[in-house]
């Protein structure tokens, strides 16, 4: 097995914890696919005063999930989505089906995405790469009220 060099960590920030701050945030999805809300998470960071700690963002829904990936190229998303078909497809002999043939696929797509991220603050912003955004998910056909819940903790 080949394995990389490894570097010495580099301290970024150290101290006690001071503050939190919690939130709620509702999207409106149009139905299947990605909503990129980096920035409403942003602002509330922004707004929290902490400027080293942690955020982290949780969906409370078990048919729609969040991801960190690509916001430079919107194709990127559509090669996830038809990943995500193809994983998941609708029309499979699925044994539940009582909220309709979207919510089986639904809720097989959010048990290998995530339902919480946790994003490091540094000087306060979020530690995302340069072409990384963070999104919801929607996994059902129709459009639905997605609540996020946001925790920042830090100092």
């Amino acid at each position: 097995m080949r394995q990389g060099k490894i570097g010495s960590v580099e301290l970024l920030a150290s101290g006690a914890v001071e503050r939190h701050a919690s939130g709620r945030l509702t999207i409106a999805t149009q139905g299947q696919g990605f909503t990129d809300f980096t920035a409403a998470v942003a602002e509330f960071v922004r707004g929290s005063g902490i400027r080293n700690g942690l955020v982290t963002v949780f969906c409370r829904h078990t048919s729609a999930s969040l991801t960190i990936q690509e916001n430079a190229d919107p194709d990127v998303q559509t090669d996830l989505m038809t990943a995500l078909d193809g994983f998941a497809p609708r029309g499979a002999p699925y044994v539940h089906g009582a909220e309709g043939p979207d919510d089986m696929p639904a809720h097989i797509r959010t048990l290998v995405t995530d339902s919480a991220l946790s994003i490091p603050l540094v000087e306060g912003r979020m530690a995302l790469g340069t072409w990384q955004g963070i999104y919801l998910i929607e996994h059902r056909d129709r459009p639905h009220r997605r609540e996020i819940v946001l925790s920042v903790i830090g100092a």
